[in-house]
């Protein structure tokens, strides 16, 4: 059966053997997305109970779909799954408390710093602040790098392009400005990066790169993209905070 025919008969009954084809129909979602994910939440948590994650958001996708809506299924879905697996990853809580606070502490210092230089503060003058050396700080933004990865997928899932097309039909007027205002902020703020941590975070959440192609085409390290990568997160928090976006959309 064609998969066109198969959303058409869904839309309508519902029935669960055509979901459940449709489930067969894009497992390779699921196995795509929690491959990517795995790169770097691997240390942490098995392949398999991604997959398991995924295999909800996929089905959570499916339920939610609307066929008449003007967007692929595929685009969708690779959101929903994405969502679920990051949701499922937080509740977990892995993420030491002491690591927790050295992030915060960088995140504070690069805020102090960028407003009385008046521009980005380097690793040299962070450490410095903090009065640590260069290469302990080096360690906290790789070391925190992962925890911050769902905190900025949390915000940019919750403001995909195409998120506008899923309104519910109810939505209110003024929701739906406070939603365009936050797209904007959160551009403004990727505008605020060096030349090097905007390149960075556009290969990795619009592009799927992983550390070691981002440092491909880079001519850089792993360690060294991880490094960037959280930086360039706590500042783009720090921007957001400016902005009086709230807090609890990091923790």
């Amino acid at each position: 059966m064609e998969v066109d025919s198969l959303w058409e008969k869904y839309a309508k009954t519902k029935d669960k053997e055509i979901k459940k084809a449709l489930i067969e129909k894009y497992i390779d979602l699921v196995k795509i997305v929690s491959g990517r994910m795995y790169n770097y939440y691997g240390s942490k948590i098995e392949y398999e109970d991604l997959l398991g994650y995924g295999v909800l958001g996929l089905i959570d996708s499916i339920e939610k779909y609307d066929i008449k809506k003007n967007i692929k299924f595929e685009t969708y879905a690779q959101i929903r799954i994405k969502g679920a697996i990051i949701d499922s990853i937080r509740k977990l809580d892995w993420i030491p408390r002491s690591l927790r606070k050295k992030s915060k502490d960088v995140q504070n210092a690069i805020n102090q710093l960028e407003n009385k230089l008046g521009r980005d503060p380097t690793n040299e003058e962070i450490a410095k602040f903090l009065n640590i050396s260069v290469k302990e700080l080096e360690n906290i933004l790789c070391d925190t790098s992962t925890f911050n990865v769902a905190s900025l997928e949390d915000l940019i899932l919750s403001n995909e392009d195409f998120s506008a097309s899923f309104q519910q039909e109810n939505t209110r007027p003024e929701e739906i400005c406070e939603n365009k205002e936050l797209k904007e902020i959160l551009v403004e703020s990727l505008n605020s990066l060096n030349e090097n941590e905007r390149l960075v975070i556009t290969l990795y959440y619009y592009e799927d790169l992983t550390y070691k192609e981002i440092g491909h085409v880079l001519e850089l390290s792993e360690s060294r993209i991880s490094q960037i990568h959280s930086k360039a997160i706590l500042k783009i928090k720090n921007y957001l905070k400016k902005k009086g976006i709230d807090d609890s959309l990091w923790r």
